[in-house]
């Protein structure tokens, strides 16, 4: 079983920016973790802050990978092109986010992406991802 992650802009700033909401930790710490947890899967990662380039790895993967773990970002509340990526794709999509996005801004609560996903994860800190894998895995 293959899992992709792909996290989207300032989310290579995880451990550095806005602690308060993000926490102390880098991605690349607790990816390690993820793949310890579920060693029997490959995790292959992908972070970028540019639209276009995530837009590709969806094309790229979307049809031979297992399942996608996404954390678009601000692109979530943005982006008609990502959420048509994900419609094109055959990979189920799971849409997480680290902080609980009802809980902040207005236009924080809309997600462009989240009708295209199997499901979304929002609030639990990093461990939103470790329950997005819980749930591609299951069979």
């Amino acid at each position: 079983m293959k899992i992709q992650i792909i996290n989207g802009p300032n989310l290579n700033l995880l451990g550095v920016r806005e602690k308060s909401i993000y926490g102390d930790a880098s991605f690349e710490t607790y990816l390690e973790t993820l793949r310890q947890r579920f060693a029997n899967i490959t995790i292959d990662y992908y972070q970028s802050n540019i639209e276009g380039e995530i837009i590709n790895k969806l094309h790229e993967i979307g049809f031979s990978y297992d399942g996608i773990v996404m954390n678009a970002g601000a692109y979530t509340h943005t982006s008609i092109a990502i959420a048509d990526a994900i419609a094109a794709i055959n990979t189920p999509v799971i849409e997480v986010h680290i902080s609980n996005v009802h809980k902040r801004e207005e236009f924080r609560h809309k997600s462009m992406i989240a009708a295209n996903c199997r499901g979304v994860i929002a609030g639990f800190g990093m461990d939103s991802y470790r329950l997005a894998l819980e749930n591609l895995t299951l069979k």
